[in-house]
């Protein structure tokens, strides 16, 4: 499948504000689908799951490999542009980031489901980084998952465009000014 030139993904460690920004993103109209990982956490720890990130990382993995595929999907039934919290290539980066092993159908499905070569990445922010029952990473995680995403991305051939750190007004110029 070729690229998908009016799909852009935000992506980027976690407490980056990547999620906040959509969030304004779409209140302005934009179409925007959400971020699988906060999703399955909670969804997880609702059902007494394992699939989590500190219990067994490739089940969650595989949930979030499900989750993107939906949302491509759903995605391809909308005119004008759409938002994507994460992406397909964040499942390959968080194997990586684990020192997993990434499964061709990983592989495949990143290479396969595009998005437009133009991804935004929200770089590591002390000052706005916050844990919360969801995100438990530590910041030195979020730098290293920002890392690995940075890695998984350019290796697919995508073009980074890091976002400012600025309030989310600006964060949402800047990102209409490059996307109209």
């Amino acid at each position: 499948m070729q690229d998908q030139p009016h799909f852009f993904v935000v992506t980027g460690g976690p407490g980056s504000g990547k999620s906040t920004l959509i969030e304004a993103l779409a209140v302005g109209g934009m179409r925007a689908m959400p971020e699988a990982g906060r999703a399955i956490i909670q969804d997880q720890v609702e059902i007494g799951g394992a699939a989590l990130p500190w219990d067994d990382r490739l089940a969650f993995a595989e949930l979030m490999l499900g989750w993107e595929l939906r949302s491509h999907r759903e995605a391809r039934g909308h005119p004008g542009v759409v938002l994507f919290d994460r992406g397909i290539p964040d499942v390959l980066g968080y194997l990586n980031l684990c020192a997993l092993p990434v499964p061709p159908h990983v592989r495949k499905a990143a290479c396969t489901f595009r998005y437009n070569r133009q991804v935004f990445i929200a770089p590591p922010w002390p000052e706005i980084f916050d844990q919360d029952a969801e995100r438990k990473q530590t910041f030195e995680e979020a730098q290293a998952t920002y890392e690995a995403m940075v890695s998984a991305y350019g290796e697919l051939g995508y073009e980074l465009t890091h976002l400012p750190k600025s309030s989310v007004e600006d964060r949402v110029r800047f990102i209409v000014d490059r996307i109209s």
